[in-house]
């Protein structure tokens, strides 16, 4: 009896020889990528390094100049012809593509509703929404109010609208950004599953560990060119991190700060007593001049409601808070801001950007009274101050002028760090400053952190990232809302870990 080898697996989707330039610049200039059916497939590179632009041509939202976008062997449609496109492939992304205000079964049918007479059948509408949700294992109301559902869920429910249509092969772009521990850990036994029902999953993380948990292959690009592919399991985690960089790990490390003592004798600048709000209730800490304290916690935990409440976005119920022996001014803005308050806050899209500005203008808009006298602001004098904050700050642009829009991701949010701190603040509130951006420029932003405890800032970060953490002389976790331990520097993960899920604790 003869036995036939099997042949390989044809590519889900392949692209070769990709090319793409906006202008001047050259955003590809040799794209590639081969997804093979049913495996989660990692797609990494720094900020700029041509991902997004990739997903852009493998999404149909554009054309690539030179090279050739294929699915399942053939060329890739028209893109005109967005119905083939939908049946191919989708992307869900960081900033939710759902509308907000409609249930998630209009969601999943928007302008494909069923139809009775001319008129919408909402019975059906209902009915086949569940059918759909069942099929998927997605456990969500069909009801519900978008707006109302948890970012993991929301999550799924695109992965079911683009599933509708046919497509089996989904690009997750950044989807943990959003998520504490456990929510991504149940996004990727989601996965897990789904991959088993035949969905092949592109999945865009700056988390590197998050590649090795689900993903089977890793593609990296760096400097709009494709560098490596390879087995996850064949390629160590300094590799890729020297793959992405272009340099070794040990290169990127020498950055990092020394462990370094606070002096105890150095002034308390924030003081905080009895601090209680829905989301944390009867906190007391302190941060002296010059010190770095973390706050930790899971998503629900109260820490980012506490750090926000800081910077003038809530005002607690009860409690006091002084900076630098003054009273704290609460559910005010601008007020926190004149009191020497500066935040890099925790989404840079929502709060931290005016995306139809320029880098310099969003630069400097937290010091325009500094730059001008009765509401009319130099235009030279600003741009002066853009320059100088775009230089301090490694910005990678073509100048103050440049729309903030066009940045990447890393860029984009030295951009809202530059405006934090062109104020001079006494406190610097960071949350979750380096979400989203890739080694170096997670490097270079720390690095402005310490430089602002250099110069006597205390320094309050929020973070998911233990690698931010690592950096604070202290970190206070928060659990339900109440401060339930506190880790000098030096502590160890797994410590830290257990505090965050409450596993040392009643």
């Amino acid at each position: 009896m003869s036995t036939q080898l099997k042949s390989p697996a044809a590519p889900l989707a392949e692209a070769q020889g990709i090319v793409k330039r906006y202008g001047p610049t050259t955003a590809l200039a040799d794209g590639r990528l081969t997804v093979l059916p049913g495996e989660s497939h990692a797609l990494v590179g720094r900020n700029g390094a041509g991902k997004s632009t990739l997903v852009t041509l493998l999404t149909g939202l554009q054309a690539p100049d030179e090279g050739t976008v294929r699915f399942d062997g053939e060329p890739a449609p028209a893109l005109a012809d967005r119905d083939a496109w939908r049946r191919k492939v989708a992307c869900v992304y960081q900033k939710p593509t759902v509308v907000p205000e409609l249930t998630v079964a209009e969601n999943l049918f928007i302008n494909r509703q069923p139809l009775r007479r001319g008129f919408i059948s909402w019975r059906r509408l209902k009915a086949e929404a569940t059918e759909l949700l069942d099929a998927w294992d997605v456990h969500v109301d069909p009801e519900a109010r978008t707006a109302e559902l948890k970012v993991e869920d929301r999550q799924m429910v695109e992965i079911a609208r683009a599933l509708s249509f046919g497509a089996r092969f989904i690009v997750l772009d950044e989807p943990t950004a959003q998520l504490d521990n456990r929510e991504i850990e149940r996004l990727f036994t989601r996965m897990r599953a789904l991959q088993k029902s035949g969905v092949t999953f592109l999945f865009i993380s700056h988390h590197l560990q998050e590649v090795y948990e689900v993903c089977q292959t890793v593609t990296v690009l760096r400097d709009a060119r494709w560098i490596i592919t390879a087995p996850v399991a064949d390629l160590p985690r300094t590799a890729l991190i020297e793959a992405m960089a272009g340099e070794s790990i040990e290169t990127i490390a020498e950055q990092a700060v020394q462990e370094r003592q606070v002096d105890d004798r150095a002034p308390v600048l924030l003081d905080v007593r009895g601090l209680t709000s829905d989301a944390y209730e009867n906190v007391d800490l302190t941060v002296r001049r010059g010190e770095v304290v973390g706050l930790a916690g899971s998503s629900g935990s109260g820490k980012i409601e506490l750090a926000e409440s800081f910077t003038g976005l809530h005002a607690p119920s009860g409690g006091t808070a002084q900076l630098d022996g003054r009273k704290l001014p609460f559910g005010n803005v601008s007020a926190a801001l004149k009191a020497g308050v500066g935040c890099v806050p925790r989404d840079r899209h929502v709060q931290g950007l005016v995306v139809g500005m320029t880098v310099g203008d969003n630069a400097t808009l937290s010091v325009l009274d500094r730059l001008g006298r009765a509401g009319f602001v130099g235009s030279e004098r600003r741009r002066h101050f853009a320059t100088e904050l775009i230089e301090r700050l490694d910005i990678h642009t073509e100048g103050p002028d440049q729309p903030v829009s066009d940045l990447s991701g890393g860029n984009a949010q030295k951009v809202v760090m530059a405006r934090a701190l062109a104020s001079d603040p006494s406190l610097l509130v960071l949350i979750n400053p380096t979400a989203g951006v890739d080694v170096k420029s997670k490097e270079s932003l720390l690095a402005r952190m310490d430089s602002a405890r250099e110069d006597g800032t205390a320094v309050l970060v929020v973070s998911d990232e233990l690698d931010d953490l690592r950096r604070c002389d202290r970190v206070l976790v928060l659990f339900h809302g109440r401060v339930v331990a506190e880790h000098p520097a030096g502590w160890r993960d797994h410590d830290l870990i257990a505090s965050i899920e409450g596993v040392d604790h009643g």
